[in-house]
């Protein structure tokens, strides 16, 4: 038998996985290669490395293919997804963790970044995403130099440990049903934190 498995659902593929047909692993990780490039994409502006964040998501991969339940979980891309964005975040907080770095020291907010939302996403500066924190207009509430430092200020000082991981995946174009599952953390804290966050750099931004 060859190892063309186009057409065949990943459940169905997982299920013959189990039963120990070769080849399939390889074609799956295969498959998702390109979502792990994505993901390591997004998540590059969190100050890891890109080729560290690929090694990582292709481990998630891994797992993915290890531990998906049919019976369970959603589709296996989507738990695929989880899994990848899981094992990247959590190798981003070790390597932060050994660099006691505070989040915007390594978040350069004029870089571009996808912003790769619930709806799709496109290419954008990660300060018109805090931008569109405050009510005002984009022109009116363009972050300049003096205000930058202080959204800085007000990241480090008044947002919580908790508060701190949301918004970093928010920045990568998380939406908050997609962050609540990465952090293991129910949806309606994470978005409670979500709008905390908004309220907090609102006012910092509005000042």
């Amino acid at each position: 038998m060859g190892n063309d498995y186009t057409g065949i659902s990943d459940e169905e593929l997982i299920v013959r996985l189990r039963d120990g047909e070769v080849g399939i692993t390889d074609f799956l990780m295969n498959k998702y290669k390109n979502l792990v490039r994505k993901k390591a994409k997004s998540m590059y502006i969190l100050g890891a490395d890109g080729e560290d964040l690929i090694q990582e998501g292709m481990i998630g991969l891994f797992k993915a293919l290890r531990d998906y339940d049919i019976g369970r979980d959603a589709s296996f891309l989507t738990f695929a997804d989880l899994c990848v964005s899981r094992q990247m975040y959590t190798a981003v907080q070790a390597s932060r963790r050994k660099k006691h770095t505070p989040l915007n020291s390594y978040v350069s907010l004029y870089s571009d970044v996808t912003e790769k939302g619930e709806n799709g996403g496109e290419e954008t500066e990660l300060v018109n995403v805090l931008s569109s924190f405050s009510d005002k207009s984009p022109e009116e509430a363009w972050i300049d130099k003096e205000n930058l430092l202080l959204l800085e200020q007000t990241i480090d000082k008044e947002l919580s440990g908790f508060e701190k991981q949301v918004l970093d995946l928010y920045l990568t174009g998380m939406g908050y049903v997609q962050i609540a599952k990465v952090l293991g953390r129910d949806e309606k804290s994470t978005d409670n934190a979500l709008q905390r966050i908004k309220s907090k750099l609102r006012r910092a931004i509005g000042r």
